[in-house]
């Protein structure tokens, strides 16, 4: 009776077997990572709008007819929206033809001044993108690297040694003049490396002290003979030899552009980037060390041997920077010669959210802000400082999602906000 009564109480067998673990919520886990990439991407679409709506007012703001027409603005307030329209439209309108295409150079221009407004943007470009790979590979893993302006210097050095004071023949010299800038950078962002590992020194401190320390010891170089250009009255370097300058891009139909072939390393590096972070064990340990170092460790991976190899790459992009910039449009160091990059970099890891592809996006943005602001500036007499409120409002508003959206209603299920305040 016992036996019988278990029998007609036990459960019937399945009649299929269960699906294998992890298999069944692929597709949405596939669909919430599409998902959130396109809210990243229309939130950081609406920042860029509206920080250039703000940097719109300020643009009327600083222009006279429209100041003047604040007179008589209850009397008349159309002039004054007129005139403030006016005046941004106008200056937006130059900041866009100096940064990708002038339309009055299609009809009759050379081809140097047609593409001379892309030109410029990829040389102001390049060297950010570079520096901003830097920071968003120790972003990856948890650092704050700072210290890409000292590390790019430090490649401008050692690329410049090699290429004023070596003389091979090109197929030797311009390679060797690229691998001594991303060691020399690889040097510099390592040395943070171990003195975090070893010390548990804040990266923040150490990279912001030795920007300092670059900076300094290149102002020093620069007045040393057998370093510095004679007849020493300027504080310049001698110039690379042409057997180790990078070829330019637009060389053989457009003769005097800027643009070079560094923007094609540029290309590279960020593939390689993501395959090393998303593809590869080392940035499989990287990542897992800046999501969780305690885990990491108990898991039995080093977070001290992460910070060392994050660091000596972020130090080997910006190196590469260096070089890149030096070997380009450069060829004589100065005690500006990172021109920014170094910071902008930051700036740019933050808009494109730690990932190679955002970065480089939000590198051609930068560059093209730079070069199209030259242009502005010349044309409209608008302050070019205009531009660098445009990016700094970029970011604050990349950091603030929660803001953009409720700004522009954009509903959202999940939260953006949390994601990006919790880190990459």
């Amino acid at each position: 009776m016992t036996g019988s009564t278990d029998q007609a109480t036990e459960a019937p067998p399945p009649t299929q077997p269960p699906a294998p673990p992890g298999r069944g919520d692929e597709p949405a886990r596939a669909g919430g990572r599409w998902t959130q990439l396109w809210r990243s991407i229309v939130t950081a679409a609406l920042s860029v709008l509206l920080a250039m709506f703000i940097g719109g007012l300020l643009i009327a703001a600083t222009d006279q007819d429209t100041r003047n027409s604040l007179g008589y603005f209850f009397a008349a307030p159309g002039d004054t929206f007129y005139n403030g329209w006016w005046a941004a439209s106008e200056a937006y309108s130059w900041l866009l033809k100096g940064a990708i295409l002038d339309p009055a150079t299609l009809s009759g221009g050379s081809p140097s001044q047609v593409f001379g407004s892309i030109s410029e943007t990829l040389v102001y470009a390049t060297p950010v993108i570079l520096t901003g790979l830097s920071v968003a590979l120790a972003f990856r893993t948890g650092l704050f690297n700072i210290g890409a302006q000292g590390q790019m210097i430090f490649g401008v050095i050692f690329a410049g040694w090699v290429g004023f004071k070596l003389h091979l023949p090109f197929v030797i010299h311009l390679p060797l003049a690229l691998l001594a800038g991303m060691l020399g950078g690889a040097l510099y962002g390592g040395l943070v490396g171990v003195l975090k590992a070893r010390t548990g020194a804040h990266e923040v401190i150490t990279t912001i002290m030795l920007n300092y320390v670059a900076v300094s010891f290149l102002l020093f170089l620069l007045g040393v003979h057998g370093f510095q250009a004679p007849p020493f009255n300027q504080s310049k370097s001698l110039a690379v030899d042409d057997s180790a300058g990078l070829p330019r891009l637009f060389e053989l139909f457009a003769p005097g552009l800027r643009a070079n072939v560094g923007f094609i390393l540029v290309l590279i590096a960020a593939m390689l980037v993501w395959w090393l972070l998303e593809r590869s064990t080392i940035g499989f340990r990287l990542r897992a060390v800046g999501a969780n170092p305690a885990a990491s460790r108990t898991a039995g991976i080093s977070a001290e041997r992460a910070y060392v190899v994050a660091m000596t790459l972020a130090g080997l992009l910006a190196g590469l920077a260096g070089a890149v910039q030096l070997l380009g449009p450069a060829r004589e160091i100065t005690g500006t010669i990172d021109n920014g990059a170094g910071f902008d970099g930051i700036t740019a890891a933050l808009l494109g959210r730690g990932k190679p592809a955002g970065v480089v996006a939000a590198g051609l943005l930068f560059g093209a802000l730079r070069a199209g602001g030259q242009r502005m500036a010349s044309e409209t007499g608008t302050p070019i400082d205009i531009v660098v409120v445009v990016q700094a409002l970029t970011v604050l508003f990349i950091a603030a999602p929660a803001l953009v959206q409720s700004i522009f209603r954009v509903k959202t299920s999940g939260g953006l906000g949390a994601e990006q305040a919790k880190g990459w």
